[in-house]
């Protein structure tokens, strides 16, 4: 199978960490383990979240006296894609030796007319107490929202349209390369008035850039893996109870938060519905089982999925040339 996965921001750090390079390298060398227990069996494509870490670079950046002005979002998301890029390169190779490993800087296009611009809802950065917060959106014009029993600051948040280098991945897969790319949902550009590639002020919700990118490379299966094991029904109420079977339609209309849940329902939602393939919701360290069909909540267009050959049924070379490799 071929198989995207977007890695949830508790792969690279968990709530309470301090953000040091350190913490989050071991975080992304345990990921790099049970990715490579995906990747010994299938073709597999590696987009990973960056809130935490765009959060951080945004705060030194405004916080530098020698800038007259604060780096761009953009800017700030090709630095995250460079850093965590190159830990995910670094832990896959050792985990995969032999196998090649590609690290891509991806630019993402999306609309300039998008009313998300208008309305921002990306949580980026770290959290704050509701005080921390005011006080610091009244000091750098930041708007800030709560995030479960804190606050943090957001930005916007437009809809992905396509990844700008689609066609460069698709050789990177087809030559059996593990691929890390579109980190942080990728960075996100606009066609300006003359048609050229323009940076713009956002953050693009990585799980909604999995969708697209997992629809685009022809994917069997989109993973998006976090720290829980499923979507749950009833969350935070003791008849809370995972699901682990549902169409796009059952999901949709559980009406999950936007800012939780909510982005990574419609993800996968949405890559049933254009391709007819299984999309997943569950624990990292459940991947191998997630595609094995025994752990997360597993969505497909009727609701069932026994395994690997309900999606991907083997072929002769003649009818399915992905399945015989360059």
């Amino acid at each position: 199978m071929r198989i995207v996965v977007a890695l949830g921001g508790n792969a690279l750090l968990r709530r309470g960490d301090v953000p040091d390079a350190t913490t989050q390298i071991a975080h992304v060398q345990h990921a790099a383990q049970e990715l490579a227990k995906l990747a010994e069996q299938h073709e597999l494509i590696v987009t990973h979240g960056n809130g935490p870490q765009v959060g951080v670079l945004a705060l030194e950046s405004a916080q530098d006296e020698r800038l007259s002005e604060c780096y761009p979002f953009d800017t700030l998301g090709a630095e995250t894609q460079g850093m965590i890029g190159y830990w995910l390169l670094q832990a896959l190779q050792n985990a995969l030796p032999g196998r090649h490993v590609a690290s891509l800087v991806n630019q993402t296009l999306v609309l300039a007319g998008d009313p998300a611009f208008a309305n921002p809802t990306k949580f980026i950065g770290e959290v704050y107490t509701k005080e921390q917060a005011e006080a610091l959106a009244a000091e750098k014009g930041w708007v800030v929202k709560p995030d479960g029993e804190h606050y943090r600051r957001v930005i916007g948040s437009p809809k992905p349209q396509r990844i700008i280098e689609t066609r460069m991945l698709h050789v990177l897969v087809n030559a059996g390369a593990v691929v890390v790319c579109a980190g942080g949902g990728g960075i996100p550009v606009i066609r300006n008035e003359k048609g050229k590639l323009q940076g713009v002020e956002a953050v693009i919700d990585k799980d909604r850039t999995a969708s697209v990118l997992a629809e685009s490379l022809d994917a069997d299966a989109l993973l998006i893996l976090t720290d829980v094991d499923g979507v749950q029904e009833g969350y935070g109420t003791p008849q809370a109870r995972t699901i682990r079977r549902a169409t796009p339609a059952q999901l949709r209309g559980m009406g999950l938060p936007a800012g939780s849940m909510g982005p990574k329902v419609d993800a996968v939602c949405d890559f049933v519905e254009l391709t007819g393939g299984m999309a997943a919701i569950g624990r990292l360290e459940d991947a191998v089982d997630i595609i094995a069909g025994q752990a997360g909540t597993i969505v497909t267009a009727g609701g069932d999925y026994g395994g690997p050959d309900d999606i991907r049924p083997e072929l002769p070379d003649a009818l399915d040339g992905r399945i015989r490799r360059v």
